[in-house]
C-alpha cells in the first residue's frame, strides 16, 4: 500500500553536496570548524572532491570547474539558503566562532514563550551556516496524518544513524 506521507518511501536525507572555489581549504573548514571528519570516497569519480560524516549527514565537496565565476560571498543574511546544525551551547559556539574570527550574525526567534538562538556564518564560499538551540522548538505536525509519520520517521531516524555511524567507523578500520 502508497504511503500518502511518503510516497517515495524515503528513509534519510544522506549527504548534501557543494561545489567548492578549493575542496582543500572547504575541508578543512568542515573539519576544524563544524567537526565533520573525512570518509572515503569512490576512486572512480573523474573530478576532484572530498566527502565527510557527522551528525548523521554527509557532506560531499565538489571542486568547481571555473572557481573565479563562482558568486561573490555577500553580506550574512538569515533569509538566504543555508544548512543548519544543532549545538549544545550558544555560548560556547559564540565563543569559538570569536576565538576562529568568524565574522556572524546572532539572531533570536520566539514562539509561545520559547527561545530559539540563531547564529549564521559563511563557510569559504559563502554558503551560509545557522547554528541554533532549535531542539527548544517542538515539531507539531499541522495535519492529524502527519501525526502517524512524523512520529514512525522519528523513531527510524536514531536506528539509521547509528547504524551510519556504524558503517562509517567500519570503513576507516
Amino acid at each position: 500500500m502508497e504511503s500518502s506521507g511518503n510516497p517515495l518511501h524515503l528513509k534519510s536525507l544522506n549527504h548534501v553536496s557543494l561545489i567548492c572555489r578549493s575542496v582543500k581549504k572547504s575541508l578543512y573548514f568542515y573539519q576544524t570548524v563544524l567537526g565533520f571528519c573525512p570518509i572515503r570516497r569512490p576512486d572512480s569519480f573523474g573530478f576532484d572532491g572530498a566527502w565527510l560524516f557527522n551528525y548523521g549527514i554527509g557532506i560531499h565537496l565538489l571542486q568547481s570547474d571555473d572557481p573565479d565565476q563562482m558568486p561573490k560571498i555577500t553580506r550574512i543574511n538569515p533569509k538566504d539558503n543555508h544548512i543548519s546544525f544543532e549545538c549544545e551551547s550558544m555560548e560556547t559556539l559564540e565563543k569559538k566562532l570569536k576565538e576562529m574570527e568568524i565574522n556572524y550574525v546572532k539572531t533570536r526567534v520566539e514562539e509561545g514563550g520559547i527561545h530559539v538562538d540563531q547564529i549564521f556564518f559563511h563557510d569559504p564560499d559563502g554558503l551560509m551556516i545557522e547554528i541554533c538551540n532549535c531542539d527548544n522548538l517542538p515539531v507539531i505536525p499541522l495535519t492529524e496524518d502527519s501525526v502517524q509519520s512524523c512520529s514512525r520517521i522519528s523513531c527510524n531516524v536514531k536506528q539509521q544513524k547509528q547504524q551510519q555511524i556504524q558503517q562509517v567507523l567500519e570503513i576507516n578500520q
